[in-house]
């Protein structure tokens, strides 16, 4: 059965998908802060730092002046989030991530 989605969180998905797509990254995310901005991002692997996508947009949205987030939405073709990845989105009021395959398919 279909899981439909809230709009709002829809829209999330398809900014991670659309950022892992620009930068052929292996994974997207995007997060909604308590006013309803959105950031999006990619992972970061260089030699002298490595970051999550969900990393990174959490951290472009803190930057910003969030103090919390509705949701948190990551793309990957891997596993899911790390641990890390979930104990941030936890840190700043997210109970879960919405997790999609490369194809927008939300897998939980």
């Amino acid at each position: 059965m279909p899981v439909t989605l809230d709009p709002e969180d829809s829209k999330i998905i398809t900014l991670a998908r659309a950022a892992r797509a620009r930068n052929g990254s292996a994974e997207g995310a995007a997060v909604r802060d308590e006013t309803g901005r959105t950031y999006s991002a990619t992972d970061v692997a260089l030699s002298s730092l490595r970051l999550s996508a969900v990393q990174v947009a959490v951290a472009m949205a803190v930057s910003s002046g969030a103090q919390s987030l509705e949701a948190v939405a990551l793309v990957t073709a891997g596993d899911g989030p790390s641990p890390a990845d979930e104990e941030v989105a936890r840190e700043l009021g997210v109970k879960a991530l919405l997790v999609a395959g490369p194809d927008g398919t939300l897998r939980s």
